[in-house]
């Protein structure tokens, strides 16, 4: 059932449509953290306790640094990775039965790249994670260089590093697949811009610049912080909006609605805050956006309309707990979501109310997890709480592994892939067979 629902999903909103077990983009196949598609109810047998010495089927130390997420598929895992210095990218892949790296090159090499200053502990060079689809992987380290390869010969089939746009915190936001595409997004301080590849070939398909209203020069006309409040790193989706594919888009100052096959701007919303690196969501025909920094809030805009956006267009929003770099995930109509300061709340999607909000404790840049009726948070001590994925607030359990969570949760089957700052997991519960 599990398969035959994502093929149909999937295929009707244009994404590749992959086997049940399989987790192709960083946010899983349906895009929002969801284990299991929408609506179903059998359970998965995800593992509720583990430890270093319980559950772990196995543990393999990473190279380098990377807050990718793990993409999963035909027994392979891949994930990015970079040396502190950003000189040197590379791509491994790792076999999902054993732990054992298979794969493990240098893509692409900068002299000069630009310090994550202030942002060191909080984001690296290999934080973009990796899209799968039959046969090929994408990878993406943002300016850095975008890259194609095959997933049988470990063969790169193509590669780009002409993409330019600074960073200045490091790259963020993950490419995704549409089609034929391979959109990226590159709001640097100083280039503000979507783009899509072809995803044979990597040439340009289309290039469409954000048209936000900046309003942030200082009084020499410069902008303040030298465009630190310009920069964003959200990553898209594309969703249908009555029979038509919208790709949702959070930037500095704006969320937008683009035709993802031709990146014409169709709408957007404006704003006043910076930096928004949670992905959008879609639910009870909503477009759900964190719109980042300063004075954060959950915005839920009907996503019909053309143009400028007027007030109207918003449903709902919300200003309690918005989280700033952790995506949320959805179940029955609820939006889950724990923000860096270790505040977890649950909100109804049809019209912003609160439900609950309880602090769980911890510092957050992990995106949360939904599967088998539990909401799963990782934090950046190590600790992973499992929530009750209800209207009342439970805990189920407490966990911790050695190294904290700076990237987001696979899973696949019934297991959790879990890559801490140090190395990469598979949790499974022998118990659950």
């Amino acid at each position: 059932m599990r398969t035959s629902i994502a093929v149909l999903l999937l295929s009707f909103s244009g994404l590749v449509a992959f086997a049940g077990d399989d987790w192709p983009d960083f946010r899983g196949p349906w895009r929002d953290g969801r284990a299991t598609a929408p609506g179903q109810t059998n359970m998965l047998g995800l593992p509720l306790h583990w430890s270093e010495s319980d559950n772990v089927k196995w543990k393999t130390p990473i190279p380098y640094r990377g807050w990718s997420t793990p993409v999963i598929a035909n027994g392979q895992i891949w994930i990015t990775t970079a040396t502190l210095d950003g000189h040197d990218f590379f791509v491994l892949c790792v076999d999902q039965a054993k732990g054992a790296i298979l794969f493990n090159q240098k893509i692409f090499h900068h002299d000069n790249p630009e310090s994550l200053g202030a942002a060191a502990n909080f984001n690296c060079y290999a934080s973009p994670s990796p899209v799968l689809e039959p046969g090929r992987v994408y990878v993406s380290f943002g300016s850095y260089g975008t890259a194609c390869l095959d997933t049988t010969s470990f063969k790169v089939l193509w590669q780009r590093d002409d993409l330019r746009c600074r960073h200045f915190r490091g790259p963020g936001s993950s490419p995704i697949l549409w089609n034929n595409l391979l959109i990226l997004t590159m709001d640097g301080i100083d280039l503000q811009y979507t783009a899509a590849l072809d995803k044979n070939t990597g040439q340009t398909v289309w290039k469409t610049d954000r048209t936000a209203q900046w309003n942030d020069l200082d009084s020499s006309g410069q902008p303040m912080g030298g465009g630190d409040f310009r920069k964003a790193i959200s990553t898209p989706i594309v969703v249908d909006v009555g029979g038509a594919p919208i790709m949702l888009s959070a930037g500095t100052k704006a969320a937008y609605g683009y035709d993802p096959a031709t990146g014409r701007e169709l709408w957007k919303i404006s704003d006043t805050e910076f930096s928004p690196a949670t992905r959008p969501l879609f639910d009870n025909g909503l477009a759900i956006f964190a719109t980042g920094n300063g004075k954060a809030q959950l915005v839920a805009v009907r996503p019909d309309g053309h143009g400028d956006l007027p007030e109207s267009a918003v449903v709902w929003r919300s200003t309690r707990a918005v989280p700033n770099r952790t995506s949320g995930t959805l179940d029955d109509g609820l939006l889950f979501t724990v923000n860096e300061g270790g505040i977890a709340s649950c909100t109804q999607t049809a019209d912003g109310a609160g439900i609950w909000r309880e602090r769980i404790g911890g510092e957050y840049s992990a995106s949360v997890l939904y599967g088998d009726g539990r909401i799963y948070c990782f934090s950046q001590e190590g600790k992973i709480t499992v929530l009750k994925a209800a209207r009342t607030f439970e805990s189920l359990a407490t966990n911790q592994l050695a190294s904290g969570f700076m990237a987001s949760p696979a899973v696949a089957g019934r297991a959790l892939y879990l890559r801490t700052k140090t190395d990469l997991y598979r949790i499974e519960d022998d118990g659950n067979k």
